[in-house]
């Protein structure tokens, strides 16, 4: 019972950021965004190329340093806005979630009318833990956009 209490003022009293802390949280959160669609066209672009080894060395050794990136942004992403989610934000991830697994049946509708276009083998590792990470940081990036503690989205 007591354990339970706590879960709910934890959930309904989210931490207070500072107004400094937020704005960095959000800029650091559209970083993070930007970082992480040029991080996805790499996939893309090998998994529409019918010859990877056409293209130059830097371009593996770029897609990796990318995507490491991406995932060490996403992390501190999460341990910045940490346990700060506010219930607003939970339900805006939800409804996200809800819109973004019909990615999973266009994908489907995809692999049936251009499957044998795509190289699968290239992109598809790459895009399933991109897509997994998206939807793991989301209520992160949610959270960075909150309204300050002043009522003003911005500062």
């Amino acid at each position: 019972m007591a354990v339970q209490q706590t879960n709910q003022q934890t959930k309904s009293n989210p931490l207070p950021l500072s107004g400094r802390q937020v704005l960095w949280s959000r800029r650091f959160a559209v970083s993070t965004a930007v970082v992480f669609v040029v991080s996805t066209v790499f996939p893309i672009v090998a998994g529409l190329s019918r010859d990877t080894s056409a293209f130059p060395k830097w371009w593996g050794v770029l897609d990796v340093a990318l995507a490491f990136v991406l995932a060490i942004m996403a992390i501190v992403m999460s341990a910045l806005v940490g346990r700060s989610i506010p219930k607003e934000a939970e339900e805006a991830t939800y409804r996200a979630y809800r819109s973004l697994t019909h990615g999973i049946l266009v994908m489907v509708v995809v692999f049936f009318l251009f499957g044998d276009r795509i190289t699968w083998i290239y992109c598809l590792t790459g895009l399933a833990w991109r897509a997994w990470l998206l939807l793991y940081s989301l209520p992160a990036w949610f959270a960075a956009f909150r309204p300050s503690a002043g009522g003003s989205p911005l500062e």
